[in-house]
């Protein structure tokens, strides 16, 4: 079990342990002395942000950790996390760290880490990490200390490798976009790059002020971006969130799609196209069970990982696959990318609306899906809700209701104190009922 290692890095509300100043510092010098070559050469490592007033906090003490172990640290400033696993690669980094929260409101912030190939670590780095952290680290002789740099061009670099992902030759003259960028890392790069590309850009969510990061907006609360769409008669809505690593779409009449959708879009045309590798989209266990059938109508496979994108991205690099994602929205194309951009995916949509012809609200409806049901319940500092018998015997009671009807998924948050509780029926009085008597048990346990 990893102590400070979650789903996505570490994270956790500003200035409480495990998010607090002295501890970046000791995550700095614990990841430096891990990533830094004993071979000589230069150590090098990229920092980008989101616009939390808390990153400038843990933007410095990540640098005073990652230097006394002799690490060059060159600052990228507000960048989607997709900019620092390009930029990691790019610039020969050694390490790449994203200081951000992702979807999580303003007073959260976390820390995820990607390794000189661009990708975030697996389980046994971050593990061998933590043992770091909780041993400390020798720091490097004075004249062997890092230094510090800023690097300006990091979002135009982005933007331009985001563009190079579509066909060429593609323009979005005569497409009205409602773009929501979150007040996020995104603010200023998504609207740059749909303006280059020809859109008519709708822009919401970029005015950040450090504390309005999400907040009533965003991929997690999309609904002034759809009202956006209506109003302006848009054609379409792209939603990111924080860090702009995940992207919900809206369609021109203001109905959300979410990444289920958009990865069925992509992955059909792929496979037209004959580009879709193994001719399989790897998704998370939360994906709903009508994306799976109607891969299989085409000849198409889905297989599922743990919830977390890096889990989907281990999983498309073990088999060769080259498409991924998640419902919650962020979608992989590792020919381009080596994690969730939603920037990327949200242009690819455009994409195809230009190449077909067809509207939004068509090319998001790419199958009927089965109702979902899903519970979010937060627990008390200290509660181990699934481990109470009484929510054993719930769990399973709920199980075997469902067998050969639907299926159940009880599982804890790994980036917040929840415990998530979902269903997937046809019959929806009984996926309401077994849903409601978990979550009760749940409930129950968790105070």
């Amino acid at each position: 079990m990893r102590k400070f290692f979650g789903t996505d890095g570490v994270r956790g509300t500003a200035n409480i342990y495990p998010m607090t100043a002295d501890m970046a510092l000791r995550i700095g010098a614990a990841v430096g002395r891990y990533f830094r070559r004993e071979t000589g050469g230069v150590h090098r490592v990229v920092i980008g942000k989101d616009t939390r007033l808390s990153g400038y906090m843990f933007e410095n003490a990540l640098t005073a950790g990652l230097t006394s172990t002799g690490m060059n640290v060159l600052l990228l400033g507000p960048v989607p996390t997709p900019a620092v696993g390009l930029m990691t690669r790019s610039m020969r980094a050694d390490l790449g760290v994203m200081i951000s929260a992702s979807h999580n409101p303003a007073q959260d912030n976390g820390i995820k880490f990607f390794g000189p190939d661009g990708f975030k670590l697996s389980d046994q780095a971050e593990a061998e990490i933590e043992a770091l952290i909780e041993t400390g680290v020798e720091p490097a002789q004075a004249q062997n200390i890092g230094h510090a740099k800023r690097i300006d061009d990091a979002r135009f670099r982005y933007g331009e490798r985001v563009k190079s992902s579509l066909p060429r030759g593609i323009r979005l003259d005569g497409l009205k976009v409602v773009l929501d960028c979150a007040n996020g890392a995104a603010h200023r790069t998504a609207p740059e790059v749909l303006w280059e590309l020809g859109a008519d850009v709708v822009p919401l969510g970029v005015a950040p002020n450090g504390n309005n990061i999400n907040l009533g907006c965003g991929s997690t609360q999309p609904e002034a971006a759809a009202a956006a769409v209506v109003a302006h008669g848009a054609d379409v809505g792209i939603c990111l969130d924080g860090d702009a690593d995940r992207v919900i779409m809206i369609d021109e009449t203001g109905q959300v799609a979410d990444g289920d959708q958009l990865m069925a879009l992509l992955a059909s045309r792929w496979a037209e196209a004959g580009s879709l590798t193994g001719k399989t989209l790897v998704a998370t266990v939360m994906s709903n069970l009508g994306l799976e059938r109607h891969l299989a109508s085409q000849g198409l496979r889905l297989e599922r990982t743990a919830v977390g994108d890096r889990y989907v991205v281990e999983r498309m690099r073990a088999g060769g696959f080259n498409l991924g994602g998640e419902q919650s929205g962020h979608i992989v194309m590792s020919d381009h990318a080596t994690t969730g951009d939603g920037l990327m995916a949200g242009l690819h949509m455009l994409a195809a609306m230009v190449e077909t012809g067809r509207k939004a609200s068509d090319l998001l409806t790419q199958f009927t899906p089965v109702p979902q049901l899903l519970q979010n319940l937060r627990f008390a500092e200290g509660k181990a809700p699934l481990e109470v018998a009484s929510v054993q015997v719930a769990i399973k009671s709920a199980e075997v209701a469902l067998a050969g009807k639907g299926r159940l998924l009880i599982r804890k948050s790994g980036t917040e104190a929840l415990i998530r509780v979902m269903a997937e029926c046809e019959d929806e009085t009984l996926l309401n009922t077994v849903v409601g008597e978990v979550a009760a048990a749940v409930e129950a346990a968790a105070d």
